[in-house]
């Protein structure tokens, strides 16, 4: 997999431009769970109320909470108010705002700070609770009786002016001990603790304290569809970033493989099968781009939401921490097993598809043989056999991929009943604020799923891995014929000489030469013919021409250089090639025959087609050369296949002919019609021709008899008739002595 990285390199920025919103986005998905919190807290619980540190305070109020603020920070208080009466210039703007002030003058706070606000609260919020404590204690006198102390005083007790006689010692312990259960919860609980008796002082003032709330809800709950949109952006954006970086690659992989196979020589080609290659640059890049969209989307965005799920949930309440780590063990012991029964079985699956292709394209290849043969009940079951361990193996797969949910969501909904559970005593015992709580379980629920798209990372990675190793072992293949660093140019004043000298050639991984010594020379205007018993060599021999392979030993030369020593492109651009398996490709007959020559005139194709004696089935096509040609030339018969083969070589126009048996499929006339005006054609061009018929090669001016791999006749029809015991052998097995003379 990582052989496959530095095809990454040409989308490094939309992946760094991915990153960068996906930190946007799990900054959002982090941030909504406070607001959330904010809104159960302070909207709802403190009615809109974010501190304890009042805007404003009525005089009387002022007084009382002073006689519980002491030394310094009684100084801070009372620095950051204003007093506002009567006779204050800004007089009509406060009445307006606070209605109390007619009766009765009041202390507005000043534009302060956060940081300052965040020091004033704790101080005001004890004196807060210190005064409700107090007034509770008349309020609930009974019998007129008020007990404080252990000592019983008259309900209608100025405790107040009571307090305020007392030393300041006196009253800071009063004080202490009024607020000793909420300031040992920390400052949020007193905030949310006199919240209430701020609410009663701003009613007192005259504001309207359903507005406050309101305004304060309403607020968070703007903030938070603008970051929800902000973080869909984002989403909508890394989806379009993924996309196009996972498509880039894979384009450029397929553009890749199929570049590399294209300079592949029928060694390498060996090596891997045709549906293996298509396996391959198919359904493997198809994994890799899966991959690659859902590692860009969740392999960055994972972690950072699940550190920063931890670092927000710790500040929301680290006693319950123990079930986030509980939650986190009990997930990563399910997915580690179904990782490890699981994986074997993805690498099993990869060489399974190649095998379900190998059957599929044998047996649509091979239809007419399988029904010939009526052997149709044997390619199902081979089929049916493919596809079922196929099948199988997914479906196992599957099996064990589906057991993950169901534990997942146990594990996620244990986790909130937990969380709800142990929540709800710290709520009771005020350790823990309602709103702080379900902050923590989607904290929670976010930490869970990081590690769940983790572990979907960890089960697709293998698979990709799998699919990545055979991508790269494409790509990274040596070939076995290359274009030498300084290559030749080919000797303008020869023209088609092909010259053996001396050739062996061995298969690789063979262990003995299949050609052996082989010397010759073909010149042009002439026809070299190759004949011999199947199994000959000779297919072998004419291959190493055009060097589909190199030979062992030996040299062979074109036009005086040796074929190893030019490019292949200017080496194969002299030679016209036509195998024995005549191959079309889909399009027209003139797309096909405009493969050798792509800016050939209709008098070059109409020429050609004359000479390969394929303007007769031409002609009687309805659209001439613009006939539909399928794939494979499968809608021709194979003798018209043959010559339109024939036709493309013709259009090139090179300066060696090569035909490997080209001639097999047409009958004697058509083969007579075709040679004789192929030898008008090419009175200066070089021809070498393979063949099983006699009367294809006799009237050659080099007849070349090949047997076991080895040359054991050069000649005429007539010299071999004499001299070789071989080529007497087959010519007389195929026409009579009068015949061949």
């Amino acid at each position: 997999m990582r052989g496959l990285l530095k095809y990454l390199k040409p989308f490094i920025g939309l992946i760094i431009a991915a990153i960068a919103l996906l930190f946007v986005q799990a900054m959002c998905d982090l941030a909504l769970p406070d607001y959330m919190s904010n809104i159960v807290n302070v909207g709802i619980q403190q009615g809109g109320i974010e501190n304890a540190v009042p805007q404003a305070v009525r005089k009387s109020e002022m007084d009382k909470l002073t006689l519980f603020i002491f030394g310094k920070d009684k100084d801070a208080v009372m620095s950051n108010y204003v007093f506002v009466d009567k006779s204050s210039k800004d007089y009509d703007k406060y009445v307006k705002e606070y209605p109390v002030l007619v009766s009765e003058p009041i202390y507005v706070l000043k534009n302060v700070s956060n940081t300052e606000i965040n020091k004033l609260n704790p101080i005001i919020g004890k004196a807060l609770l210190t005064v409700s404590g107090i007034e509770n204690m008349k309020t609930n006198a009974k019998g007129g009786v008020i007990n404080f102390n252990g000592r019983k005083l008259p309900a209608n007790t100025n405790l107040f002016a009571l307090f305020g006689r007392l030393p300041e010692d006196q009253r800071g312990k009063i004080m202490e001990e009024g607020a000793k259960k909420f300031t040992a919860l920390g400052d949020k609980m007193i905030v949310q603790a006199a919240a209430s008796s701020v609410k009663v002082e701003y009613k007192a003032l005259g504001i309207n304290t359903d507005k406050i709330q309101n305004s304060y809800i309403i607020n968070i709950g703007v903030r938070m569809i603008l970051i929800s949109l902000l973080s869909a952006v984002c989403i909508v954006a890394v989806g379009f970033f993924a996309s196009r970086t996972a498509a880039g690659l894979s384009r450029n992989l397929r553009s890749r493989i199929f570049a590399k196979v294209q300079s592949f020589s029928n060694a390498e080609m060996n090596k891997f099968s045709t549906a293996s290659l298509i396996t391959r640059t198919t359904n493997d890049i198809t994994q890799i781009q899966m991959l690659i969209v859902i590692m860009i989307r969740m392999i960055f965005y994972a972690p950072i939401i699940g550190i920063g799920g931890v670092i927000k949930a710790m500040s929301r309440s680290t006693s319950m921490s123990w079930i986030i780590a509980l939650a986190v063990a009990a997930l990563l012991i399910v997915i580690i097993a179904v990782i490890f029964v699981a994986m074997p079985k993805f690498k099993i699956i990869q060489k399974l598809i190649d095998k379900l292709n190998l059957v599929t394209r044998e047996n649509l290849s091979g239809m007419m043989v399988v029904r010939a043969f009526n052997t149709q009940k044997f390619e199902e079951e081979r089929f049916d056999k493919a596809n079922k361990d196929l099948t199988d193996t997914s479906l196992f797969v599957n099996r064990v991929m589906v057991v993950l949910f169901p534990f997942m969501m146990l594990i996620m909904n244990g986790v909130t009943v937990l969380i709800i559970w142990v929540g709800a005593q710290q709520i009771a015992n005020s350790s823990m604020q309602v709103g702080d709580m379900m902050a923590f379980m989607q904290y929670a629920m976010q930490i869970l799923f990081a590690f769940l798209m983790m572990s979907f990372m960890f089960i697709m990675i293998p698979r990709a891995s799998v699919a990545g190793q055979r991508i790269v072992e494409v790509l990274e293949t040596d070939t076995v014929i290359n274009d030498p660093k300084s290559p030749k140019n080919f000797d303008n004043n020869l023209k088609g000489i092909v010259e053996f000298n001396n050739v062996s050639f061995r298969y690789p991984g063979a262990e003995e030469d299949v050609l052996k010594n082989i010397s010759f020379k073909a010149l042009p205007g002439q026809t070299t013919a190759i004949i011999g018993a199947t199994g000959s060599g000779k297919t072998t021999l004419i291959s190493l021409i055009p060097r589909f392979y190199d030979v062992t030993d030996g040299q062979l030369f074109v036009d005086g250089v040796d074929v190893r020593e030019v490019t292949q492109h200017d080496l194969r651009d002299k030679v016209g090639y036509v195998p024995q398996k005549g191959n079309l490709f889909s399009g027209t007959i003139e797309s096909n025959l405009k493969y050798a020559k792509e800016n050939a005139e209709e008098e070059d194709l109409r020429e050609a087609s004359e000479i390969a004696q394929a303007m007769e089935f031409i002609n009687d096509k309805p659209d001439g050369f613009k006939t539909e040609i399928s794939q494979g030339g499968t809608n021709v018969s194979g003798g018209q296949k043959q010559r339109l083969a024939i036709a493309r070589a013709l259009v090139k126009k090179p300066e060696i002919f090569i035909f490997d048996d080209s001639f097999s499929a047409l009958d004697f006339k058509t083969d007579a019609a075709l040679r004789k005006a192929l030898k008008a054609k090419t009175s200066s061009t070089t021809v070498i021709i393979v063949a099983q018929r006699i009367a294809t090669i006799k009237n050659a001016e080099q007849i070349i008899v090949l047997d076991e791999g080895k040359i054991v006749g050069t000649g005429t029809n007539k010299q071999l008739m004499e001299t070789c015991e071989t080529y007497k052998e087959i010519a007389l097995s195929q026409l009579s002595k009068e015949e061949l003379a």
